[in-house]
């Protein structure tokens, strides 16, 4: 995914970082990338499209689709 593309500015993400969850300095399991992440759900709500519709530059649909109902469940 072209990181020129992006929505998230690098002041944002500095401000938005530190609250996601599963950084690399967190114990347990860790995301690949928390803003490409964020990137795509915002495809996705941007765009209304399916989950399954997501472009691949932003990793599989499914998989941002499970890491997105895992922080809906944990009210993130």
């Amino acid at each position: 995914m072209d990181k020129g593309r992006f929505i998230i500015t690098d002041h944002q993400w500095g401000k938005m970082e530190p609250h996601c969850r599963g950084l690399k300095a967190h114990p347990g399991r860790t995301g690949q990338d928390a803003r490409l992440f964020l990137e795509a759900v915002f495809w996705v709500a941007r765009t209304g499209a399916p989950w399954r519709d997501l472009p691949s530059g932003f990793g599989n649909w499914n998989t941002v689709c499970r890491r997105f109902r895992d922080w809906a469940r944990a009210r993130i």
